[in-house]
């Protein structure tokens, strides 16, 4: 049937992609590495260090779902081609819904999996520091830094990460003056890091009673969670901490004691906060996480400066250029002024539909090829 024999073409069509997805992955060297960690872990002593066996086990995870996931595409295009056979031979019909349920799965899957072998940064596969602020423009610009906070936590609950909020400071109407959450899992770095930078949005401003339209901006910094083991010099001299009482969304977020506080890191200006904490001495733990993502970042982004084909991670960095505008009226439309994707399901992207623009960051990223200024 010709049905059938189209997705036999489109299989076939799809067999070389399969096959560079399996070497871009570098599954064979992630094989040798999980003997070697399973070498590893049988030795005498193994457990005796604890933190360490640990990662070497969450290493040894990582590698091997790695592994099964190509395992299974592989699998999947065997079954899909066996339904193409059975599906001519017997002439039913009726396998052509499973037939293409699991040819756009299999695509789908291939295109995240693509995504991962993009992510070649230092700190790509570590957790990711996202911190709000409100620009200039009080209750609406505050209104809009909240809707950014919320389309990024949808974000991460929709890909199965989880996230847990360090710092939130309420807006004096609505919204948020700004906030810190952390968004763990496995590259959650390396997908958000091209969303640092200052966003715009357009739309009539429901706090404005003659419905006229505004323009506002808030910003979205982010970092990666360092590694214990990364070194970042932070003299005690250099650091002023500040104690204030803690304020926020309520109930569970935050506590109503002195035990929030405030970093400020002398020589860069640069300043951290958390509140999420009931003790102090944890608030200056976080603080402290904190502070070290940022002076990694800022040696990242001076290191990009010196770089003249990086033109689009200086992009990102600056406040003076928004990387995307989002158009509510007169007409819906998201666009990225840096890779040009756009789309006008506007409502989907504000529940956390990020992934077109973040596929079109990274790809631009990899092949220079930024949208003309």
């Amino acid at each position: 049937m010709i049905q059938f024999d189209e997705y036999k073409v489109k299989l076939n069509n799809l067999s070389p992609a399969l096959k560079e997805l399996a070497d871009a992955l570098g599954l064979d060297a992630a094989r040798r590495e999980v003997e070697m960690l399973h070498s590893e872990s049988a030795s005498d002593g193994f457990w005796d260090n604890m933190d360490k066996a640990l990662k070497v086990q969450q290493r040894v995870k990582q590698l091997e779902d790695k592994i099964d996931a190509q395992t299974k595409r592989e699998g999947l295009w065997n079954d899909l081609m066996a339904l193409c056979e059975m599906g001519n031979e017997f002439e039913d019909e009726s396998l052509i819904p499973e037939l293409e349920e699991g040819f756009e799965k299999l695509e789908k899957d291939m295109e995240k999996a693509r995504l991962a072998t993009l992510f070649t940064g230092e700190y790509d596969n570590s957790n990711a520091i996202l911190t709000f602020h409100a620009g200039a423009g009080g209750t609406e610009a505050q209104d809009w830094a909240q809707m950014l906070y919320r389309m990024y936590t949808h974000w991460a609950e929709s890909h199965g990460f989880t996230y847990q909020i360090m710092d939130y400071q309420d807006g004096d109407e609505a919204g948020i003056k700004s906030a810190t959450i952390m968004i763990e899992g496995e590259n959650a770095y390396g997908y958000l890091r091209g969303e640092h930078g200052v966003h715009r949005l357009v739309r009539v401003s429901p706090f404005d009673a003659n419905a006229r339209r505004q323009t506002s901006f808030a910003s979205v910094e982010v970092m990666p969670d360092l590694p214990e083991d990364v070194e970042v010099e932070i003299r005690p001299e250099d650091i002023e901490m500040q104690v204030y009482r803690a304020s926020g969304a309520g109930g569970q977020h935050v506590n109503k004691t002195s035990s929030a506080v405030r970093l400020i890191h002398k020589p860069t200006g640069i300043g951290v906060a958390s509140q999420q904490e009931r003790s102090q001495f944890q608030n200056k733990d976080n603080c402290m996480q904190m502070l070290r993502a940022k002076l990694v970042e800022l040696q990242m982004q001076e290191k990009a400066e010196k770089i003249s084909d990086l033109k689009g991670v200086q992009l990102k960095i600056e406040w003076g250029s928004q990387i995307r505008s989002y158009v509510f009226m007169p007409y819906q439309l998201v666009k990225d002024n840096r890779t040009a994707y756009e789309t006008s399901n506007i409502g989907a992207v504000m529940d956390g539909e990020l992934d077109g623009f973040i596929n079109a960051y990274l790809t631009a990223e990899a092949t220079g090829n930024w949208a003309e200024k």
